[in-house]
């Protein structure tokens, strides 16, 4: 069987990409001007192109052309790195934007990941996470009041969250259970996030524990699709 012709002009894109001969921001030919060098219709290039857009690989501009993306964040997601700390690490310029706090109470299913009676009391809260002035992620997080009073006090857009955790009240991040599952972003995180609705999102679930094994925080975080690849360390076969 033979790839489609679309498949395999997408694929020699995607090696230019890998190895730098086409550098991130730089322009496209035109989808006509492609056509002509390739030897295919505009047809097929629009395809092609397709195929790298869904893969976040290109940076569509209303009346200036196509142009290849920045390359994609990796994070780990078999470890528990905080997103400020990571970020610093690649040399970035964090930021935080606060879109919500309130109080909320505990309903089953977050009182049981939480290891707190129905209805008590918590701390919810929504922030924007910037990198480099360029919003990449949404954080939702929902921690027990009878743990961290008075957390609305302190500056949650200039601090991180594990920092004041840790100085303000003595709780060490330990570890964490966490899922990664793909979603299509809403009308409600499209706005925010500055993306068109129903754009690839990867959304992780997170219940993270102290050194002493207690549940201290429910997250539910939105990263965007097209900037982030989440890497994971494979164990030998058994």
């Amino acid at each position: 069987m033979t790839l489609p012709v679309y498949i395999q002009i997408a694929e020699d894109f995607l090696e230019k990409i890998a190895i730098g001969e086409l550098a991130p921001g730089e322009r496209l030919p035109s989808e006509r001007d492609l056509s002509k060098s390739l030897k295919v219709s505009r047809m097929t290039v629009r395809a092609a192109l397709r195929v790298l857009d869904n893969q976040g690989l290109l940076v569509r501009r209303t009346g200036d052309g196509t142009y290849i993306a920045q390359p994609k964040i990796e994070r780990q997601a078999d470890k528990l790195v905080p997103f400020t700390r990571k970020m610093k690490k690649l040399g970035g310029k964090i930021a935080s934007r606060l879109i919500l706090f309130e109080e909320r109470r505990a309903e089953k299913s977050l009182a049981e990941k939480l290891n707190i009676p129905l209805a008590a009391p918590v701390h919810y809260f929504q922030r924007l996470r910037l990198l480099n002035q360029e919003i990449v992620l949404l954080e939702a997080c929902s921690m027990p009041k009878e743990r961290f009073p008075d957390l609305q006090k302190f500056d949650l857009e200039k601090r991180s969250v594990y920092e004041i955790l840790e100085s303000e009240y003595g709780i060490l991040p330990h570890h964490s259970h966490q899922s990664l599952e793909a979603v299509s972003a809403t009308e409600y995180e499209a706005e925010l996030l500055r993306i068109e609705v129903g754009a690839p999102l990867m959304l992780e679930r997170r219940v993270t524990f102290d050194d002493k094994n207690l549940p201290f925080e429910y997250g539910r975080d939105l990263y965007r699709g097209d900037r982030f690849r989440f890497m994971t360390e494979v164990a030998p076969l058994e």
